[in-house]
């Protein structure tokens, strides 16, 4: 569903700025073309393969303050 509304989208834009006369928002090499695909791909199939696996190191990454869950239970007992 979310690939069909990308499609969509970029369909969308591309009707767009045909009748607009503005640039395409794309690379013009084939090259960049096949970046943009690859990175596509290669996020849908991580997407599909690593949805399904817990999140064992959750409280090792760091929030929107940059510390760890470790850091943040030692921080609300000093403080508190």
């Amino acid at each position: 569903m979310k690939v069909l509304l990308g499609l969509l989208l970029a369909l969308g834009v591309g009707i767009v700025c045909g009748l607009a006369g503005l640039p395409l928002p794309a690379p013009l090499a084939l090259t960049g073309a096949a970046l943009v695909l690859t990175m596509s791909a290669g996020y849908e199939i991580v997407d599909r393969l690593a949805s399904h696996r817990e999140a064992s190191q959750r409280g090792n990454c760091g929030g929107p303050d940059g510390h760890t869950g470790a850091a943040r239970i030692v921080q609300k007992r000093q403080s508190g």
